[in-house]
């Protein structure tokens, strides 16, 4: 019990975060940020294809929160693979790297420029253009006069949104409504096996992705305090 009580004394903040995101997850109020993890999910594919020798021909997201890439080249499983657990890493990255770092502001810049450079890059519909236009002004705006502690928080919550992003998505693209012609399905008619199987496998690896990153990414206090010491 006492344990359970020093952990939330210590991270009460992560909690009552998490608890946000989650109870409004379905409202409009997180929209723009359902929107950016779909973004994060197409990314994950757009680097697997140039990580594996292949080249992005155009990337898309949508209101309704869909997303696509086109790509030519490369490895089909591994760019297949990365949507889900690529966006869920780039997250987990995000939310350690703002716990336990003191460079906010120059991971929201750098995350700001890569989001442009995308945008200039790839990006040809004009709600996608927009949005990620958006998104990585807002970002680079944020880096240079914002707090360190808003951009912290920024990060903190890109990073929790992906993680609960991608196990739920799974579950439901590719388990619960295996009918879908999701990445798991995707990934079967390329190399075998069914959509269940490779989205439960995926499923596996996010829950122990996540386990992990709390683990071993968790300080002993991960609250933020103002002004917060140590940080400029």
């Amino acid at each position: 019990m006492r344990t359970l009580q020093t952990f939330a004394t210590n991270h009460w903040q992560l909690l009552c975060l998490t608890l946000l995101i989650t109870l409004l997850w379905n409202t409009n109020v997180l929209l723009p940020l359902r929107i950016l993890t779909v973004f994060l999910h197409e990314l994950s594919h757009a680097l697997a294809a140039i990580v594996t020798g292949g080249k992005v021909l155009r990337l898309s997201i949508s209101p309704n929160e869909g997303g696509l890439v086109t790509t030519r080249g490369g490895s089909p499983f591994w760019i297949t693979s990365a949507g889900y657990l690529g966006s869920l890493l780039i997250g987990a990255l995000l939310f350690v790297l703002a716990l336990r770092t003191n460079w906010d502001r120059a991971i929201l810049a750098m995350f700001g420029i890569l989001t442009l450079l995308v945008a200039a890059f790839y990006v040809r519909d004009l709600f996608a253009f927009g949005f990620t236009l958006a998104t990585g002004a807002a970002m680079l705006l944020s880096s240079r006069f914002l707090s360190v502690e808003i951009n912290d928080m920024i990060l903190r919550t890109i990073g929790v949104s992906s993680m609960i992003y991608a196990p739920l998505d799974i579950f439901d693209d590719t388990i619960r409504r295996a009918h879908l012609r999701s990445d798991a399905r995707i990934l079967a008619e390329q190399v075998g096996g069914s959509t269940m199987l490779w989205g439960g496998l995926w499923l596996l690896i996010s829950v122990a992705v996540i386990a992990i990153t709390l683990r071993y990414g968790l300080p002993q206090n991960s609250n933020i305090t103002l002004p917060r010491q140590g940080k400029t």
